[in-house]
């Protein structure tokens, strides 16, 4: 049944993202910012975590949870280190994921002539 929420969840998500794009002609940027910082918003008022216990990776692979995991992290970081840990926190829990982008996107080029 996990498996069956995790779809409907990430699936709905992404249904908002497309709804976005095509209704309202927001471009992939804008959509992707706007999804980044609901996911920010939910974390911040507490409706993200449950969510995640819920629905698992149906709420933890879109890109809200990026936004998720950025104000998770400053959050965390400001009960432990004060006003500084706001700053450190961003890339606490979401350093994997940028070097991750970073690293591939270079060797993704290395092999892929890029256009411009």
């Amino acid at each position: 049944m996990e498996y069956l929420w995790a779809f409907l969840v990430g699936g709905a998500i992404c249904l908002i993202g497309q709804i976005m794009m095509d209704g309202f002609k927001m471009t992939p940027a804008h959509t992707m910012a706007t999804l980044v910082v609901f996911g920010a918003i939910a974390d911040a008022v507490g409706i993200y975590d449950p969510l995640i216990e819920f629905a698992g990776a149906g709420a933890t692979v879109p890109i809200t949870s990026f936004g998720n995991q950025l104000v998770h992290g400053a959050l965390t970081e400001l009960e432990q280190d004060g006003w500084i840990g706001v700053i450190t926190g961003i890339f606490s829990l979401t350093s994997a994921g940028i070097s991750s982008a970073i690293i591939f996107s270079f060797l993704a080029a290395l092999v892929i002539r890029p256009k411009g």
